[in-house]
């Protein structure tokens, strides 16, 4: 089996389970292309009593002949005489199976399970009696579920309300990888790339493993960018459409939606999401607005100092927003799309705030750096109110030790250098938002860059962090 990289954690947890003494069901969902089938597959070394995929937009019978087919090839007899009619027949014919088997933990794959419950399916009412009457009260079942539909796997699945109602035993929600798990998958495809040089690539896919699966040794960051995202048949040019389709049924609403989120970086409230994206408010939108959280696309914070009714939502998914910013309606023939984006404000817009969201996902690691992780503290961004002053922080961390860190996040290709008009700036963003804000707590300006702060006249004494980049690599 080839290398694996990272997912430590998630695999302690099936080798803990494997040794329960008891059946177990185990739910895993994340986003498309994630790795969640590739996890359970390295787990159990392929090794499955049961194993099956759903197909996706077909008919419950399709489905039905689909489990049939599958089930005779797991079987070295094939005596199943007939395509179940329905899926409490089918779940039949699993036991019956499962009894014949004579592996000592019979371990049983569902993947993709969003897709079998199409309209009428009666899929999850089966599922449920194939648990709770037979499969929990043994001691030798895995069952293990996949989904990329998150929203489903939680709504329909882990908070169901009817007979699977705290029937999982166990939930893993995939993440994307980190900056180190992707710099360790990188590095098995270019032992030669640099940090700078993989924040660049996670910036375009984000740490979705697929994605980064696809850089090539032997080309350039700029070149596999050409090839992977603008190239004619490139993964990232005709990935949009179907990554949205595949997780949401008429997905042209939540396309809709993060169209309107990628146009406003900080976020959008409600009442914009409603005007730009052209979507009545009703409890459609807030199905909406939960599928893309809980996907994993977007996420919904509260501004410093400020209530619930005024989260915002902003779009974070790293290759989404790539796509809408620089893919789309670009010319699959010409060979230097992006070497001819990088000199431009569009490119320098885009590569500011991807940076900023790099640093928001691994806020744990800027922490670790601070020496706060055992401290409670919340993060949020903050603007002023005053719109002359137009000023804005990009992250602060609020610490119940009586600190307020006040970071600026800053990517370039050399140490950043504080001028004196920008220190300047900072004295006043530092003055313009205690005085807006009331807070009596001390500030520490704290800098986040990529190759840390230059030392002059003008950061010394202003500057209390200078955080660089290989931080995040912790």
């Amino acid at each position: 089996m080839k290398q694996f990289v990272g997912r430590q954690r998630e695999q302690q947890i099936f080798k803990k389970l494997l040794k329960s003494g008891q059946s177990e069901f185990v739910a895993v969902y994340g986003r498309r292309r994630v790795g969640k089938t590739e996890l359970v597959r390295q787990v159990f070394d392929n090794q499955f009593t049961f194993q099956m995929t759903a197909i996706a937009n077909v008919t419950k019978a399709q489905q039905l002949v689909n489990f049939y087919t599958t089930l005779q090839e797991h079987q070295n007899e094939k005596t199943l005489d007939s395509v179940p009619k329905n899926w409490f027949l089918a779940f039949r014919q699993l036991i019956d199976f499962l009894k014949a088997s004579k592996d000592p933990q019979k371990v049983v794959f569902l993947d993709e399970l969003p897709w079998f419950d199409n309209q009428k399916s009666d899929f999850i009412p089966a599922l449920e009696h194939f648990w709770n009457s037979w499969a929990a009260a043994r001691d030798d079942i895995i069952l293990v579920v996949c989904g990329s539909a998150a929203s489903w796997i939680i709504n329909k699945l882990i908070n169901h309300k009817g007979g699977l109602h705290n029937r999982i035993t166990e939930r893993i929600r995939l993440a994307p990888f980190t900056l180190r798990e992707a710099a360790q998958l990188l590095k098995l495809k270019n032992p030669a790339l640099t940090h700078y040089q993989i924040i660049q690539l996670y910036m375009v896919m984000g740490g979705i493993p697929f994605y980064l699966n696809r850089v090539s040794q032997g080309y350039s960051v700029m070149q596999n960018i050409e090839q992977i995202a603008f190239a004619a048949d490139g993964l990232l040019r005709l990935e949009f459409d179907n990554l949205f389709r595949a997780l949401f049924s008429k997905s042209e609403r939540h396309i809709a939606v993060v169209r309107a989120m990628a146009q406003k970086t900080k976020g959008l409230t409600r009442s914009e999401i409603i005007k730009h994206a052209k979507i009545s408010n009703s409890g459609t939108l807030t199905a909406i607005l939960d599928e893309l959280e809980k996907s994993g696309f977007i996420r919904r914070y509260n501004p410093f100092n400020k209530k619930k009714k005024n989260s915002l939502y902003q779009l974070v998914d790293f290759y989404t927003l790539f796509y809408l910013r620089f893919i789309e309606g670009s010319d699959p023939g010409d060979l230097y799309n992006w070497s001819n984006a990088t000199d431009t404000p569009a490119y320098r817009t885009w590569s500011g705030y991807a940076f900023e969201q790099i640093c928001l996902y691994h806020i744990q690691q800027i922490k670790d750096a601070l020496g706060i992780r055992g401290l409670i503290s919340h993060t949020f961004s903050w603007k002023s109110q005053d719109a002359k002053e137009g000023a804005q922080i990009d992250l602060i961390i609020d610490r119940r030790d009586q600190v307020i860190n006040l970071c600026e996040v800053k990517f370039s290709t050399e140490p950043y250098i504080i001028t004196k008009s920008y220190a300047r700036q900072l004295r006043q963003k530092i003055g313009v938002f205690r005085s807006e804000t009331g807070t009596k707590k001390a500030i520490f300006l704290t800098m986040i860059t990529t190759y840390g702060v230059y030392e002059n006249e003008h950061s010394k004494g202003l500057v209390q962090n200078d955080l660089d980049m290989e931080i995040l690599f912790t």
